[in-house]
């Protein structure tokens, strides 16, 4: 009898039906890429696998640059004009989008071109670092337009369609390509095979959106959004989004300097595993994003304050049991990954314990995006780079995994609480567990 009260109650709330069921697949999807991680170390040395994360933490940095935050703001653009009621010309802006995200795609390309190859490789002590540079910015626009496709879907109420592009069908290219090269003997491939196959991912999901743009319905107010207004409105959080990859690529770059590839694999599972805590709150707060925009510029405050809260609530509730399991087993995780592994456990109960704290935060960077308070985010963000840099710079030449783990749990803090403080200063909403 209970059971059957908690599905009623489950299906006549929507944002509680829609956050689980996204929640799933993104479980699923946070599983097929552990499975896969499992066989990655297992199957391949950790030299080429540190290769493999090396190359993604490139394409991450770099490619949060070039988007210009339109992975992001292609939501709040959605959030405005659906107020509006101008959805229609959410197309257009689509259009204006790619053809920037090509334009700085090619320009990061030419940058490396120009860059000197012995420059690079002798600052990593690597002679295969250049090449890496170099086919990441090749893959830039695919990368690029796929992840903006992933936001698209969700932009027109594609929920599930973009919940599967973003957790499952992305990780299938690399998937069987590796597994293909395993078989085929061809283990140093991997790279190459994990870049190729974005270019994939970005023509199917291009063929989708076109579809469904194809089957929007126009609208009787246009709201017309120039090329200059998409930029301004998106360029802030484009330095935001960079910040955020970059607080999670300093310690990836360091440790390949002052280490080695072995190094970087160890801790690059600590943190994948980690992704477990992260997966929850990005799930959640994707699924209030529009939300919080829509209840913003319609002023209505009650309703915003309550999916805040709402969303806090679940947000922490979920983590928290997730967070001890983890912790309490953490060797037996570790070492499923492959006994060496297990080197990596200092670092990694940082890092969660450290990520579950933060989670008591909430939706502080989707509200401020969505609020137009994307400048603001910015500067917070840029001081937790810095500190984020001055820390790994420091640290990890001393303490190595330890030190990367500190040095991240310390600035991602950061931002969250001084995010928390200012949201509730400006708009007395209480974007933290309450």
């Amino acid at each position: 009898m209970k059971t059957n009260n908690i599905f009623e109650k489950i299906s006549r709330n929507p944002f509680l039906k829609q956050s689980l069921s996204t929640l799933f697949l993104r479980v699923f999807g946070v599983l097929l890429l552990f499975g896969f991680t499992i066989f990655l170390t297992k199957s391949y040395s950790p030299k080429l696998v540190g290769q493999y994360d090396f190359a993604r933490s490139f394409l991450l940095a770099v490619s949060s640059i070039c988007m210009l935050g339109f992975d992001q703001s292609i939501l709040y653009f959605k959030g405005r004009l659906a107020s509006l009621n101008a959805l229609d010309e959410l197309k257009n802006i689509y259009i204006k989008m790619a053809v920037m995200v090509f334009a700085a795609s090619i320009t990061a390309l030419l940058i490396v071109l120009i860059i000197d190859k012995k420059l690079i490789n002798s600052y990593f002590s690597d002679q295969e670092v250049y090449s890496i540079f170099l086919k990441g910015a090749a893959a830039l626009f695919f990368y690029g337009i796929s992840t903006i496709n992933t936001e698209v879907f969700r932009a027109l109420d594609k929920l599930y369609v973009a919940e599967l592009f973003r957790n499952i069908i992305k990780y299938v290219p690399l998937i069987v390509g590796s597994v293909v090269l395993f078989y085929w003997h061809q283990e140093n491939y991997l790279v190459d095979v994990f870049l190729s196959g974005y270019v994939f991912l970005s023509l199917i999901s291009s063929l989708l959106v076109y579809k469904y743009f194809k089957n929007t319905a126009e609208n009787t107010v246009i709201e017309k959004i120039s090329h200059k207004e998409v930029f301004l409105k998106s360029y802030p959080i484009a330095i935001s989004g960079m910040a955020m990859f970059l607080l999670m690529c300093f310690d990836i770059m360091f440790l390949k300097k002052y280490r080695n590839d072995e190094t970087v694999a160890f801790y690059s599972v600590g943190v994948k595993i980690m992704t477990i805590v992260t997966v929850i709150v990005l799930t959640i707060n994707i699924t209030v994003s529009t939300k919080i925009a829509e209840s913003f510029f319609n002023s209505k405050i009650a309703d915003l304050q309550k999916v805040v809260r709402n969303s806090v609530r679940l947000i922490f509730g979920i983590t928290f049991p997730v967070i001890v399991l983890l912790c309490i087993f953490s060797e037996y995780v570790l070492a499923s990954f492959g006994s060496q592994y297990i080197a990596a456990k200092d670092a990694f109960l940082i890092l969660i314990i450290g990520q579950g704290i933060c989670s008591a935060f909430g939706s502080v960077p989707v509200y401020l995006n969505m609020t137009g308070r994307q400048h603001i985010f910015q500067v917070i963000l840029v001081l937790a780079v810095i500190l984020n840099f001055v820390l790994n710079r420091f640290l990890i030449p001393v303490y190595g995994m330890t030190g990367a783990a500190i040095a991240f749990v310390s600035s991602t803090f950061f931002w969250n609480f001084v995010s928390a403080v200012i949201v509730f200063k400006k708009d007395k909403v209480k974007v933290f567990l309450h």
